[in-house]
């Protein structure tokens, strides 16, 4: 299995990095950290996310990682990350291709 990120989910993740780093690099690098760990556990669990409560019907999943949710689909041997979102956010459907 491997991870890997849509574009515009790269785009989340590492716009969130930086807008943390601005005000706290520790926290920031934490919080990369966390995400990272999270992802690693996918590569032996893909299904282990729970189904996105406001999109019951997709075949995506997500991750809490407080304060984000990773969102993502597993297609064969790759689990595609296809948003990141903070916690606070309401969310489009992980099929809209608008990028977030």
């Amino acid at each position: 299995m491997k991870v890997k990120f849509t574009p515009s989910a790269r785009g989340q993740f590492l716009d969130a990095i930086e807008y943390i780093t601005e005000d706290n690099p520790p926290a920031a690098q934490r919080v990369k950290v966390k995400v990272e760990k999270a992802l690693t556990r996918l590569l032996t669990f893909p299904t282990s996310g729970r189904k996105i409560p406001e999109f019951p019907e997709l075949p995506h999943r997500e991750l809490v990682v407080d304060p984000y949710r990773i969102f993502y689909r597993v297609e064969g041997d790759v689990v595609w990350v296809v948003a990141v979102w903070h916690g606070a956010q309401s969310p489009k459907s992980p099929d809209d291709k608008s990028g977030g």
